[in-house]
């Protein structure tokens, strides 16, 4: 007896039953198809209506599916045609770990293409928490199993403002191998890894040291593999956290500003006061305003007096600093409180025990590198903010 006939049988015998129905029983009875008619096996003799279909309930094994196929011929064939259409896009043979293309897989450039080269993500290190001038940023090896082997990758990195073409301008661009690992570049900029659950062997990660506090920046990253070929661009646009301040030594100068305007202003007096406030930061010059207004508006707002005492294009000169800090920014200065204080975190830098040939970067394998990493610990400075001293919170910029 098939299956969905015994269900149906209890269901109706439990509907014509006199007694009340099972308290939290439930049949539900619904056929999924029926057995093709060419398959004489679901037949049952004296019976035209064809059995109905078995459901698969769950898979308990998984096996490839040409496992299935007895013939050994059929088999390595069906084989050959799935490991093709998995790893090289049905345009080539699968030879140990790489990709024979064939004749009609290659590029405009002459290059074969069979084997993707998928598309790195490049993201925050989760780890290391960006500051005004440190930010890390990290991203999982693209290189697969069998195909394309990764070369290199290329880090470009600018700075975004509204005097820069971001089209024409691509910034600076590092190679990840020759530049980074070979620990020929800038100081500033280094090849790691940080601290993660993800194994060390498929991360790559690179700490910026020097870049500039409430700066808008945009990263770029591709991978190059052995025969040249470029992967799709990965972008990310992030602004790093405001500038430190020392809001104590603001609030000084923000008395003195006061002492100096206050009364007759001398010509001495008058070039004293211009001097100290155009030599402190935009951010400074920020809170100094904060404070000013906070302590003496009613003697007269600091952008007034300033006009007052010092002459309108002088006045003009130091107020138009203010512009360049971020609305972001101006409003974590307009803070009752701002401490400074400073994190240490763990960061494996990483150089490669090796030096790649010149000129023969896409013959070398990236994952084939021996890199030899030492733990060091990065300091970060930062502001906290808060309304009152004994609440103050860390804020960054939003990214």
């Amino acid at each position: 007896m098939p299956f969905i006939t015994y269900l149906s049988g209890l269901l109706t015998a439990q509907m014509l039953s006199d007694d009340q129905l099972i308290s939290g029983v439930e049949i539900h009875c619904e056929e999924k198809g029926r057995c093709p008619s060419t398959c004489h096996l679901c037949r049952r003799p004296g019976k035209e209506q064809l059995s109905p279909a078995p459901v698969l309930l769950e898979i308990n094994r998984v096996v490839p599916l040409y496992t299935l196929i007895p013939d050994n011929d059929t088999k390595e064939a069906f084989r050959g045609a799935l490991m093709s259409s998995y790893w090289c896009s049905g345009k080539g043979d699968v030879i140990e770990d790489w990709c024979r293309c064939d004749l009609n897989a290659f590029d405009e450039n002459g290059l074969p293409n069979c084997s993707p080269l998928p598309q790195p993500v490049l993201r925050l290190s989760p780890s290391v928490e960006p500051s005004s001038t440190v930010v890390s940023l990290e991203w999982l090896d693209v290189q697969p199993a069998i195909g394309t082997k990764v070369s290199d990758y290329i880090l470009q990195h600018k700075k975004v403002d509204e005097y820069t073409d971001t089209d024409l301008y691509t910034g600076e661009s590092l190679s990840f191998a020759d530049d980074l690992l070979s620990g020929l570049g800038t100081s500033c900029v280094a090849a790691g890894r940080s601290h993660g659950e993800v194994p060390e062997t498929s991360l790559y990660s690179v700490i910026f040291k020097c870049l500039e506090p409430d700066g808008l920046y945009k990263f770029t990253l591709y991978a190059v593999d052995t025969r040249g070929r470029h992967s799709e661009l990965s972008t990310i646009t992030l602004r790093t956290a405001c500038p430190l301040v020392d809001d104590s030594k603001a609030e000084e100068i923000a008395d003195k500003i006061y002492n100096l305007y206050n009364g007759y202003t001398s010509g001495k007096e008058q070039q004293t006061a211009y001097n100290t406030l155009m030599e402190v930061s935009a951010s400074m010059l920020f809170r100094v305003q904060h404070h000013y207004n906070s302590h003496y508006e009613k003697f007269g707002d600091f952008v007034w007096r300033s006009e007052d005492e010092l002459g309108p294009r002088k006045a003009h000169l130091i107020l138009r600093r203010l512009e360049k800090v971020s609305s972001h920014c101006s409003t974590l200065l307009r803070s009752a409180y701002i401490q400074s204080r400073t994190d240490t975190m763990p960061y494996l830098f990483c150089r490669s025990e090796e030096v790649r040939p010149a000129g023969m970067v896409w013959y070398n394998i990236l994952k084939d590198t021996k890199v030899t990493c030492e733990e060091k610990m990065v300091s970060m400075l930062r502001n906290t903010y808060g309304e009152s001293k004994g609440r103050l919170s860390s804020t960054v910029s939003p990214f």
